[in-house]
């Protein structure tokens, strides 16, 4: 099958919302990847994202760059709502792209991922859904890929270095219920969907620290989360050929840990490792010969 460009999924309040759909190559995992772009939630295009999807497609998932609406368009929450119904769309039409629709995963790019944390948090959420089509279908996902998200908004002065400004979202004089309400940390709990978190150590526009209060939050709530740090790197630096060559088999793992075939890992563990739960210390690992003496 073809891939295809500017796929209209939504086209309510007189403004198409569209999406471009890569196909895998090879042999198909029958899952699908939603990449949403990033730009402050007033920039960006789905366009910045199609060499992530065509490297993930190169890995077997169907990639699926996703246009939403930005705030000189339509004000926040039309942002969130078009995540929930690029989601829906990709449910619906999950027969259509020979994909497993209990298998859909996000990838978002600062804005992108901050609406990506969100929507993995609130999924079915009435207040998150907006009036898009496909309204009985489950905005649920399988797993988020988060680069460099604003995860938690601030009013006013910040205390902290891992929160972002509510005005970049939301406007002046923003309540802080509103702005709570749309930060991704308020929703975390072990029910959240398994999550990669990936931010450089010299990030000038969310601080490294957004990732590592996320991970920190979901270890609490005894979620599953991984995240990597790379040192020296920016905002943006997903985008550098050498990261994106370094990136692509970190999220293949990841997701192959998580969704793909978990068990088949859980059971590597349970054969190989030396500390499998319910083995008793020294003991060796099945099919491990212990060294005589």
């Amino acid at each position: 099958m073809s891939n295809e460009t500017d796929v209209v999924y939504a086209g309510d309040h007189g403004i198409e919302r569209k999406l471009d759909i890569y196909r895998p190559r090879g042999e198909a995992k029958r899952a699908a990847i939603l990449f949403f772009h990033g730009g402050g939630w007033r920039g960006g295009a789905k366009e910045g994202m199609r060499p992530d999807a065509q490297n993930m497609a190169n890995e077997g998932y169907v990639g699926i760059p996703v246009q939403y609406r930005l705030s000189g368009q339509a004000p926040y929450p039309a942002h969130i709502h078009d995540v929930k119904a690029a989601i829906r769309w990709v449910r619906a039409h999950a027969a259509d792209l020979d994909i497993d629709p209990e298998k859909i995963i996000l990838w978002g790019s600062s804005a992108g991922a901050h609406l990506s944390l969100l929507a993995a948090g609130t999924p079915n959420q009435p207040e998150f859904e907006g009036d898009g089509p496909h309204q009985v279908v489950s905005t649920a996902v399988a797993a988020v890929i988060a680069v460099h998200p604003p995860v938690e908004f601030h009013t006013g002065e910040s205390v902290s270095r891992h929160t972002t400004p509510c005005t970049n979202l939301l406007g002046e004089n923003a309540p802080a219920e509103a702005c709570k309400a749309a930060s991704p940390m308020t929703y975390v709990s072990e029910a959240f969907p398994p999550t990669l978190l990936l931010h450089g150590t010299r990030d000038q526009l969310v601080n490294h620290a957004a990732s590592q209060a996320f991970f920190e939050a979901m270890r609490g709530a005894k979620a599953t989360v991984d995240m990597h740090l790379f040192n020296g790197h920016n905002h943006g630096f997903a985008a550098l050929p050498s990261m994106r060559a370094l990136i692509k088999p970190l999220v293949a793992d990841f997701l192959d840990r998580n969704v793909m075939d978990p068990a088949k890992y859980q059971a590597e563990v349970e054969q190989f490792s030396m500390f499998a739960r319910g083995r008793q210390p020294g003991a060796p690992a099945p099919n491990v010969v212990a060294a005589s003496v």
